[in-house]
């Protein structure tokens, strides 16, 4: 059962679900089944990307029991790919909502490279500021890996259905 919230502000992850949906979001990963994978604005170490829920929710705790696993399902399975791909060393996820008032999860890759200060740091430590802002051309190659690897589970899956009578 969902849990009753009262009207929610429209917050900047409302102005990105809507521009995703309509293909204009160049920071638009894939869309999977809670939401849209996109890319953060600021990449302070590459491959942060967000998940964001389509629809919008104010929190987790607004979804139905199903959505709710599958918001958290499609945050884990975006950290496996980003796992894979990047060759981090570990995902960090965060789910806080208290600047956008809004459901969205930060996925984030930590490298062993990282600067040692850093390094095991929660990534609100770093300078977001001086971060490098995303470009596509930048990170083309990586949603292109991220997307490839995300089609291979899916026929993985597909096969393994198909062959086990499911």
């Amino acid at each position: 059962m969902k849990n009753e919230v009262a009207a929610e502000p429209f917050t900047a992850i409302h102005t990105q679900v809507i521009a995703a949906r309509e293909g204009r979001d160049p920071r638009v990963i894939a869309r999977l089944f809670s939401g849209w994978a996109v890319f953060g604005e600021q990449q302070f170490v590459r491959g942060y990307a967000l998940l964001l829920p389509d629809p919008v929710v104010p929190n987790l705790n607004a979804l139905g029991a199903r959505e709710r696993i599958a918001f958290l399902s499609d945050m884990s399975r975006l950290g496996d790919a980003l796992l894979k791909v990047t060759g981090a060393a570990r995902i960090n996820y965060a789910i806080f909502g208290n600047q956008e008032p809004a459901l969205h999860a930060h996925v984030i890759p930590r490298y062993g490279d990282e600067p040692e200060a850093l390094r095991s740091a929660q990534p609100w430590a770093y300078d977001w500021s001086a971060a490098p802002s995303f470009e596509r051309a930048t990170y083309q190659e990586l949603a292109g890996s991220l997307l490839l690897r995300r089609r291979r589970r899916r026929r993985r899956r597909l096969v393994r259905r198909c062959c086990s009578g499911r």
